[in-house]
């Protein structure tokens, strides 16, 4: 039976019944895995979950004469109380992954593994419920693999960074292919979801969006206001601060030579990796395709380098990093008899021409990837009503982390280290 939640509190989690997990048992083991027993068990902590409830399920089957165990990762719509925009955005990007999963990923794994590469590395996908309110993804749970969040607090470093630069070449390289199978239809049009993105949602959902962005992005040109050699940083961040969403449907507008499936939400807590005895990272395993996209693969690029390294080692390596990524890229594409769509010299420019769209995220983001966990907000059952309180308090609390933190100092100056060349 399933574990019971805290006392009089309920929970999306509360909402996995036993017909769910013999669905999800059955696909994975096959009908003859008889449900023993089941029980819920939370593993995330406070931070890790934006976009949606992540908990696992823990089962005991019979199966070939034998007691045996497995685990399943479940991803539940949250049904957060911030709106009926959100509320619509929420639901909508939840369909998002499940069409990935279902109908998107077979496809460009198919491409892939016909010309001998193995499939994309994410988790395996296994039951999906719609029922109204309770949505619910059940997947692979990769743990029991060997596999490992990276700690946030830590720039990832070139190996790491160059595993999932590899990774996400494979991804849009395998969607090049998947197009070349109808090359007169757009990509996008080949699916349902792929196409609604936040960006095209109502004008109070821009409105929202803005209001977030201004309080990060405002709070960056205090932090700099006194700090000589930034003023083409502060010039950005004055000219951005109240009109992001503007900046960002500007950066994702499409150009055919660039046009890939894109992940859409590549960053460290979206990573998985796995190690070698000697402790270095050997794989990594892409999770969240939430907004997942057809985009330029330069928004992935940018997005991963920005958020997820300090800004010294993405501006000393970021040419290393690119021909990393086209290498595979174009592996992948001559192993499908199909010519580069760019050059490596076009993926350079393309990757300068998008370098706000990762500015912009990491300038959120890194305040609360560098945070301690007590003051991390619980944005799972956040209100409407709390979201002011909430940029003020994240605006202080940045603030506080600029005057104690050199950890935060250090990595929050190099993200705007691009505008400040000798």
């Amino acid at each position: 039976m399933a574990s019971a939640g805290e006392a009089g509190v309920a929970r999306p989690q509360d909402n996995i019944t036993e017909a769910h997990v013999k669905a999800t048992l059955t696909a994975d083991k096959g009908s003859e895995a008889d449900l023993v027993s089941w029980s819920v068990q939370d593993f995330t902590k406070k931070g890790d979950n934006y976009a949606s409830v992540v908990t696992s399920v823990s089962v005991k089957y019979f199966l070939m004469g034998k007691d045996q165990t497995a685990s399943y990762v479940v991803k539940i719509n949250p049904q957060r109380s911030i709106g009926k925009d959100f509320a619509d955005f929420s639901l909508s990007v939840f369909k998002k992954e499940i069409e990935f999963f279902q109908e998107i990923l077979p496809l460009l794994n198919s491409e892939l593994t016909s010309r001998g590469f193995s499939n994309l590395r994410m988790a395996k996908w296994l039951y999906t419920s719609l029922e109204k309110d309770k949505e619910m993804i059940f997947l692979e749970d990769l743990r029991p693999r060997g596999f490992h969040m990276f700690d946030c607090k830590k720039g990832l470093d070139v190996a790491h960074a160059t595993l999932v630069l590899q990774e996400l070449a494979r991804l849009h390289a395998a969607s090049l292919l998947l197009k070349a199978t109808a090359p007169e239809q757009d990509l996008a049009d080949r699916f349902t979801y792929i196409k609604v993105d936040w960006m095209s949602f109502s004008a109070n959902g821009k409105k929202m969006f803005n209001e977030m962005c201004s309080g990060n992005l405002g709070g960056a040109e205090e932090l700099l206001k006194d700090r000589p050699g930034y003023e083409t940083a502060k010039h950005w961040l004055n000219k951005h601060k109240n009109n992001s969403a503007d900046l960002v449907e500007r950066l994702l507008v499409r150009n055919a030579k660039f046009d890939v499936i894109c992940h859409g939400d590549c960053w460290v807590n979206n990573l998985l990796f796995r190690y070698s005895e000697e402790g270095e990272p050997v794989e990594v395993m892409l999770l969240d395709l939430q907004l997942n996209r057809v985009a330029s693969p330069a928004t992935d690029l940018n997005y991963l380098l920005y958020t997820s390294l300090h800004g010294n080692d993405r501006k000393a390596n970021w040419r290393d990093f690119l021909s990393s990524y086209y290498d595979t890229f174009r592996g992948v594409m001559e192993a499908g008899g199909r010519d580069m769509p760019f050059t490596l010299e076009e993926l350079h420019q393309e990757y300068r021409d998008r370098m706000e769209y990762g500015l912009l995220f990491a300038s959120m983001s890194v305040s609360v990837m560098l945070r301690e966990s007590s003051d991390i907000p619980d944005v799972i059952n956040m209100k409407k009503e709390d979201i002011p309180k909430f940029m003020e308090e994240g605006r202080q609390k940045t603030i506080n982390m600029m005057e104690n933190n050199p950890q935060f100092r250090s990595r929050f100056l190099a993200l705007f280290g691009e505008f400040i060349e000798p």
